[in-house]
């Protein structure tokens, strides 16, 4: 399905800033080299001959305009997905949590993640309490490993918008921990693209569900913000590049609701991120695909 003329307005925020980079996974029917990297230029992707993670961006010369793109894949195949919990203070306290002393770390699986425009599906193991969580993404491009705050700006290759969609009943009381529930297939959204250049201290995030607004907040009420969570998990773990970094989400996720909201077939739910774009998803039953 190709992007419409409003979808394309609404994931993209103008021409890029000076200097900022615009990575993009995409396919585009009867175009040479589909599925391939590609760069945006305000409407256009020029396609690149690999991956710029690994400095491959020389363009082919093939471009192409965003709205003949009949796919979105994931911008970037990450090596792990790391995802922090309860990074956002209001968030902490809709939960009744108390902020947690060091970061609440977990992992989703890589067969987790879809693109801009690709349906959740709402598993059949646990289809009844799908809930959203919108997240800026942090996308790493170095490796790193014990890493200072102030040298983790240099490990970074972008941002990109992410929703961390969760069972809740698996979470909460089947399982009593997180990663089946944050794993099904289809249950990380990343997109549209990844933005190079972006300051991620003070950006606006917002969940909609069929166009309300369900979540709002700003990045500067992180916890441990973006520096920092670089440098905490460094020391942690090895970061690789194109490692794909969740960094919490906002006030206003469905289990917290009174009564609950959750994901139902026909829903669509997007994520917004001040100087990115909007990642927009459809949800579906399992038995439709």
């Amino acid at each position: 399905m190709a992007v419409t003329s409003s979808d394309q307005s609404r994931a993209h925020t103008g021409a890029n800033r000076e200097g900022n980079m615009r990575y993009v996974r995409v396919e585009a029917a009867g175009r040479e080299r589909s599925g391939s990297y590609g760069v945006v230029e305000g409407e256009t992707v020029f396609l690149l001959d690999g991956s710029p993670l690994t400095g491959a961006r020389k363009r082919t010369g093939v471009s192409f305009p965003l709205s003949e793109v009949s796919r979105f894949l994931p911008p970037v195949e990450p090596p792990n997905i790391i995802a922090l919990g309860l990074n956002y203070r209001e968030h902490a306290a809709e939960t009744g949590a108390v902020p947690p002393a060091e970061p609440v770390i977990f992992l989703k699986a890589t067969t987790a993640l879809i693109g801009h425009r690709q349906p959740v599906v709402l598993p059949r193991e646990a289809p009844h309490e799908v809930d959203y969580e919108a997240e800026l993404a942090v996308i790493i491009g170095k490796t790193a490993k014990n890493v200072s705050r102030e040298e983790a700006k240099e490990c970074i290759f972008g941002y990109t918008c992410a929703n961390d969609v969760s069972a809740r009943d698996c979470q909460m009381r089947r399982d009593r921990q997180w990663a089946r529930a944050k794993s099904f297939d289809t249950f990380c959204p990343l997109g549209p693209w990844v933005d190079t250049d972006l300051d991620p201290s003070c950006l606006s995030v917002r969940c909609l569900l069929n166009g309300k607004t369900m979540q709002e907040g700003s990045t500067s009420d992180m916890i441990l913000d973006v520096p920092s969570v670089v440098s905490f998990l460094s020391r942690q773990m090895t970061l690789l590049p194109g490692t794909c970094i969740l960094t919490g989400t906002p006030p206003g996720v469905g289990w917290v609701r009174r009564p609950p909201v959750f994901l139902r077939a026909g829903d669509i739910v997007e994520v917004e991120i001040e100087g990115i774009g909007t990642l927009s998803n459809p949800v579906v039953a399992d038995k439709e695909i």
